[in-house]
Parts: structure tokens; C-alpha cells; sequence
């Protein structure tokens, strides 16, 4: 079993299992090969385990059909780099303690240091996508990149704004996290040979999965409990991030401020839990359920066109897995 990852999970990356063990140790070996101060850095974040879900759908996408199977091991690594520069950004932005369990590389070393060192991991990244030399998947990363930025700095620029519409936290979740998901179906069916209606059916099926992770952890953070999350309830709207269920609630109560005294007020606990409180005693959550299984749908429909075969049964089961998590 791969470090990090339960029973359920193996049993999905089974067609895969032996591609992501080579992604570890692609990523192991950097710090191994590293001199500098960098390499305790290196070491740290890529000891973390995480369950691989992105590279997973990578190496998965890329077995449809005969390909080198070096590239998509490439890419997959190059995948997994980018969601880590990612978290080590976020969590020095949100001055996050915490991740999978470990304190962050901000909290352990300095925001400082996790800023630059984000953005040697970012960088890093980009290395190894152009080692697959394809100019189609360098430009995609890249565009992945950008997206991931503007997603974070659309979430910054919008804090506190209650009168957010659907359409932009849409736009939001896609760039903050469903791009990336998009990417690395796009780039391992590239890097797999597939022709151009299975790349554009990997894709789609990257783009709803992804939209169906996010809105899924926008659930959690009102429907789970503080041990699980490893955050207080309520947390995202505390800190002035409007989620799918906050934007229902607006919808529904126009003329409510529960939300407007919360962002006045926001040492106010009763304040917090009396929209916590509205949420879990509305239809809210049920019709934000209904929104994550619409796409985790949609995910499963692109994969018709495909050929059945274990990469593809190991794609759905992806997708009815990480919908259906609880934390």
C-alpha cells in the first residue's frame, strides 16, 4: 500500500499503483538530490503522504491507449508538485497552524520561507512538465498556473462581500481548484495518445469532478465537526469566504443580514452559529448535496466514450469516492 493512502483509495489506484509509486519516489528523490538549504524543506513536504488523487487521474487518463509510458509519470510528478506549492501558499496566506495533521511549513520554519520556498516548488514543477515535451501540456500548465493565482486572488479581492452572485464563486472554485483537477486528466490523455474526443471527454471529466471536490469541502464546512475538519464549523465564512451554502442562504433570505452583522461582528460566536444554525435547519445543504452529485454525474457521463477497461471503472469509482467523503 502506497504511503498515505487507505484500503478503498489503493483499491482505486490499482491499474496505476505501481506509475504512483514512481511519482514518490520522483519526489523523494529531489530532496535526496538537493544540497542546498532547500533540502529539509523538500524532505518535509514530500514525507506528508496525501492520497494523490491528481496524479492518480493523470496516470489514469494516460492508459487508454499504447503510449512511453515515462511522460505520464513525468507529468503526474509535475502534478502533484503544483497542488503542494499550492497548500504551502494557502496556508501561509490563511495563517493556517495545520495540514494533514503536521504544522505547515509557514508555522514550522517562517511565512517568509514558505513564500519563497512556494515558489521554488512552483517552479520546480514547471521543470518537469517541460521534460515531457509537448507544447501542448507545457501551455496548459502554464494557463493552470495563472488560474490558480487569479482563483486566490479573486478569493482575497471578495472577502467580506455579501453580494457575491453564484456565477463568481463558480468562476472562484474553478480556478482555485477544479482547474488543476481539469489539467491533469487533459495532460495525461494527451501524454497517453488518446485522439481528440477522448482528451475533451478527460477533460470534462476533470472539470466536474473538480467542481464536485470544492463544493463538496464547502459542505463540510458546515455539515462536519471541528475534529474532522481540523477547523472550527464555519470557518470559511468567518474569514469572509462566501461558499455555496451562504451564497443559498442570501438567495433565499434577500433581506436577511445574518450574514452582513456576521462580517460586523465577527467575534460575535452566537452570530456565527446562528447561521450555521439557519443553514442545517433549511433544505440548504440537501440542495447543495444535490449540486455536488449533478456534477459528480456529469464527471461519470464524460467517460462514455471511452472504452471500458480498469482505468475507466477506476475513474468512476474516483468519482463516487471523493463526492462521497466526509472529510
Amino acid at each position: 500500500m502506497l504511503h498515505g493512502l487507505d484500503q478503498r483509495t489503493t483499491s482505486i489506484y490499482a491499474p496505476v499503483q505501481e506509475g504512483l509509486a514512481l511519482v514518490d519516489d520522483k519526489l523523494r528523490s529531489l530532496a535526496e538530490a538537493e544540497t542546498s538549504p532547500v533540502q529539509p524543506l523538500l524532505q518535509y513536504v514530500t514525507d506528508t503522504g496525501g492520497k494523490r488523487v491528481r496524479p492518480a487521474i493523470t496516470l489514469l487518463a494516460a492508459q487508454f491507449h499504447p503510449h512511453d509510458p515515462a511522460r505520464p509519470i513525468i507529468m503526474a510528478s509535475a502534478v502533484e508538485l503544483l497542488h503542494l506549492a499550492t497548500l504551502i501558499h494557502d496556508d501561509t496566506v490563511d495563517n493556517s497552524p495545520l495540514r494533514r495533521g503536521r504544522a505547515t511549513v509557514s508555522n514550522t520554519w517562517s511565512p517568509h520561507v514558505a513564500v519563497l520556498f512556494g515558489d521554488y516548488v512552483f517552479a520546480t514543477s514547471a521543470t518537469f512538465v517541460c521534460d515531457t515535451h509537448n507544447i501542448r501540456v507545457i501551455r496548459r500548465f502554464s494557463e493552470t498556473i495563472m488560474e490558480l493565482a487569479s482563483g486566490q486572488l479573486m478569493e482575497y479581492f471578495t472577502a467580506f462581500d455579501a453580494s457575491q452572485a453564484r456565477d463568481i464563486y463558480n468562476d472562484r472554485i474553478y480556478r482555485k481548484t477544479a482547474s488543476l483537477f481539469c489539467t491533469a486528466s487533459e495532460s495525461g490523455a494527451v501524454l497517453g495518445e488518446a485522439p481528440e474526443n477522448e482528451v475533451q471527454a478527460l477533460r470534462d471529466y476533470g472539470y466536474n469532478l473538480g467542481m464536485a471536490f470544492q463544493v463538496r469541502d464547502d459542505l463540510l464546512d458546515f455539515e462536519g465537526d471541528a475534529s474532522n475538519l481540523g477547523k472550527p464549523v464555519g470557518s470559511d465564512l468567518l474569514n469572509g469566504v462566501l461558499t455555496l451554502p451562504t451564497i443559498m442562504l442570501m438567495e433565499r433570505y434577500p433581506s436577511g443580514d445574518l450574514v452582513q452583522s456576521l462580517f460586523k461582528d465577527r467575534s460575535n460566536d452566537a452570530k456565527l452559529q446562528k447561521v450555521v444554525e439557519v443553514i442545517n435547519d433549511s433544505t440548504i445543504l440537501p440542495d447543495c448535496e444535490r449540486v455536488v452529485q449533478d456534477y459528480s454525474g456529469k464527471a461519470c457521463q464524460a467517460l462514455e466514450v471511452l472504452p471500458d477497461c480498469d482505468p475507466k471503472r477506476s475513474l468512476l469509482e474516483l468519482a463516487e469516492y471523493i463526492t462521497a467523503r466526509r472529510r
